[in-house]
């Protein structure tokens, strides 16, 4: 039987499992890896980790004979029943107390449930969201493990020492919770990921369209919002993108499909949304809009047959609305996160999650592809109320709300004017102007399902949770509905 002399196993040899085992060696921990198409084993061995002291294995029991006790496992897979099958594939060569890591981008339902099964058999399982992509995984992303508690000591040290680090040297790493709350967490991630791509596109297109800017002139004003509160890893990667030429030296986002592609988080994160009956409209709206870039063809003929405006004022200062979109970008980045925080919230109701809401933010500060300067304020609001009901209700958020909204609302006024698609700018908007307002006209609403369907409704003049209902005909019945929910 070969020496149990690694510290890990991976399973997995795609980038992102390839540049985690070198992460992992560059911290001093002896990596055992496995792939199901063998080849790429020595193939991986022969070239990046050629001269580290990663341990090539032909089979996953000889890659259990290779780790120490308790064996740790991570799982680098595609998501769904793959990472079923490699557990399967796993299990017969454990023993109790070792331990199962599934570090892709998994439901987080399906890791409640692995979490449970494998408890059954004394298996430990971690499901840990990874972000950061490919660099991050190299050089330090941002974990976020959840599942069985009895896990966590035994992977901590190598998970904070792989991950980013803030400007104090704090890991963007900790526990995040019991079952699938570290998936669930890395799922709002990339919702709020979604919806920060969808705002930045909508910028683009204000500017390039409402303004006639160049990939050039473009970059120049993402890298000036990159120096202040937009300073982020999109923001930054966003102004390399127009710098970026093609061969023939035109601009390379000129030369891509407007065609969005997705791989089901953000809708995840939507989907939860309303079944937890969260108001996340933002993310709602970047999930979709990337559904409706995808009707290309559609879309080219519509632009045949429908028109835009063609009185839309001119823009006499182009300065001020480059200021007006920078400001509208930023109110409505912090509406995105205001939701997403707010998901997090219900899910700690609804699951039963205690979520350090405040390290969260800490843990998405570096390596994950949502890092900004903005995270360190959500932090400061969350240890300053760890009962905060919303974000937008913190000073600071309030005090930047209070003082762009009317630029904000400038920029969306003209982009509407010139027929710009903003849905993600103006749903913010709209929530913002919803969240605000002390009365709606959900009462009117809430008549109408009386009067078709007897369902009740609340009075102002009476106390909350007592219910009535109109014979609103004439001809109707006394008999009310008990399908009331607010």
């Amino acid at each position: 039987m070969p020496e149990a002399t690694c510290d890990i196993g991976l399973i997995g040899l795609a980038v992102m499992g390839q540049n985690l085992v070198l992460n992992m060696n560059d911290h001093g921990y002896s990596v055992a890896v496995f792939n199901r198409t063998t080849s790429k084993v020595d193939d991986f061995l022969a070239d990046e980790a050629k001269g580290t002291k990663v341990v090539g294995t032909h089979s996953i029991e000889e890659l259990c004979q290779k780790l120490r006790l308790p064996r740790r496992i991570m799982i680098m897979v595609k998501a769904g029943s793959v990472v079923d099958e490699t557990i399967q594939s796993i299990v017969p060569f454990l023993d109790k107390g070792d331990i199962i890591i599934d570090g892709g981008n998994s439901l987080y339902t399906d890791s409640t449930r692995r979490t449970k099964e494998l408890a059954d058999k004394g298996i430990l399982f971690l499901g840990t969201g990874v972000s950061g992509g490919e660099e991050g995984a190299r050089f330090g992303p941002s974990i976020m493990p959840g599942g069985n508690p009895e896990s966590w000591p035994h992977l901590k040290e190598i998970f904070q020492s792989i991950a980013a680090k803030v400007d104090d040297g704090t890991p963007c790493c900790d526990w995040v919770g019991p079952d699938g709350a570290g998936h669930y967490v890395k799922m709002v991630h990339n919702g709020i990921e979604y919806g920060d791509m969808q705002l930045i596109g909508e910028a683009y297109q204000m500017l390039k369209d409402g303004l006639g800017l160049s990939p050039d002139e473009l970059h120049d004003v993402f890298a000036e919002w990159n120096k202040g509160e937009l300073d982020s890893f999109l923001i930054e990667i966003t102004e390399k993108i127009f710098a970026k030429k093609d061969e023939d030296g035109s601009p390379m986002v000129d030369k891509i499909l407007d065609t969005a592609g997705q791989k089901g988080t953000g809708k995840w994160t939507a989907i939860n949304a309303l079944d937890l009956g969260q108001p996340v409209t933002l993310i709602g709206e970047s999930v979709f809009a990337r559904c409706l870039s995808s009707l290309k063809d559609e879309r080219v003929a519509a632009s045949k047959v429908f028109r835009g405006p063609t009185d839309t004022p001119a823009i006499t200062d182009k300065a001020a609305f480059i200021e007006d979109v920078r400001c509208a970008l930023y109110c409505s980045k912090i509406i995105s996160y205001a939701q997403g925080y707010m998901l997090l919230r219900a899910a700690e109701r609804e699951y039963g999650w205690k979520l350090n809401l405040g390290g969260i933010a800490l843990m998405w500060r570096g390596g994950c592809i949502i890092r900004s300067a903005f995270l360190s304020d959500i932090k400061k609001a969350y240890d300053k109320n760890p009962d905060l009901a919303n974000l937008l209700l913190d000073d600071f958020f309030k005090d930047a709300l209070t003082k762009y909204v009317s630029k904000w609302r400038r920029a969306i006024g003209h982009g509407v004017a010139a027929g710009i698609p903003m849905p993600a700018f103006t749903t913010a908007l709209s929530f913002f102007d919803g969240y605000r307002t002390a009365t709606l006209p959900a009462n009117l609403l809430q008549a109408q399902r009386d009067f078709f369907g007897a369902h009740t409704f609340e009075r102002v003049d009476q106390p909350r949770g007592k219910y009535f209902h109109v014979n609103w005909t004439g001809t109707g019945g006394r008999v009310a509905s008990s399908s009331y929910n607010a």
